[in-house]
């Protein structure tokens, strides 16, 4: 390990709140620099708002969830349900990749639920992989080193089978606020998922937690591919 760099990188904003925001809380707590990506904008996910106030309201949420925790947020401005893993979108996660410079990424599974989910995924493995080359050319110069990939749960856990887990009950709270800060999805996830989202996820939570024997936990895969396995464990 070169150093202690953690990249989250969530399709949209409030994703990896959801799915591994007290692993990201962890990292934090003990002196990682850890930055939160988003891909999208999230100007698809309201009833009433229109979709431009709603990108903006959303990138403001984002940044306050994240600075919970000291963490960055970045947004990288697709589209929702525009984002595919093509030349563009790729030089982008590329340069998100370089500048945050991480030994660790965090993202989505590759079969979650969702379109932009599973774009993000590939995009993430495609372009860790050509961040360290000199010669694939963008904006930033080459990420000297291969990080490590982990797979964060899907929505529910549906057809996940982990490979490691993070005990966060000491970041629990903290998990709750950032995801307290994403308001305009707590409405949206009640009226269009029928769900109550932060009691989503503590249950999820409390299932992986009783899998490895904590009160609460987040579930992650480990990316099984060459040269990124490392001879140690990798999660707080």
């Amino acid at each position: 390990m070169s150093g202690k760099r953690v990249l989250g990188v969530g399709a949209h904003p409030d994703d990896l709140e959801i799915l591994c925001g007290g692993t990201l809380a962890k990292f934090a707590k003990k002196g990682y620099s850890v930055v939160m990506g988003h891909l999208c904008r999230g100007d698809k996910g309201h009833f009433e708002i229109e979709s431009e106030e709603l990108a903006k309201i959303r990138s403001r949420e984002a940044a306050r969830a994240a600075r919970e925790i000291g963490a960055r947020s970045v947004g990288l401005g697709f589209n929702d349900l525009e984002l595919y893993a093509d030349e563009k979108s790729r030089k982008a996660v590329v340069d998100l990749i370089r500048e945050a410079k991480p030994d660790i990424i965090i993202t989505h599974s590759p079969n979650d639920y969702m379109p932009d989910h599973v774009a993000t995924s590939k995009l993430v493995f495609d372009a860790s992989f050509s961040a360290t080359l000199p010669n694939f050319v963008t904006e930033r110069p080459a990420h000297p080193v291969m990080p490590a990939i982990f797979y964060a749960d899907t929505l529910a856990g549906i057809d996940f089978q982990p490979t490691d887990y993070v005990d966060v009950t000491d970041c629990w709270q903290k998990k709750v606020r950032m995801l307290s800060k994403h308001e305009s999805q707590l409405a949206w996830l009640k009226k269009h998922d029928n769900i109550d989202i932060i009691e989503f996820v503590e249950v999820v939570a409390r299932f992986r937690g009783q899998q490895c024997g904590v009160r609460y936990a987040e579930a992650f895969r480990l990316c099984q591919a060459w040269p990124r396995i490392r001879p140690c464990r990798l999660l707080p």
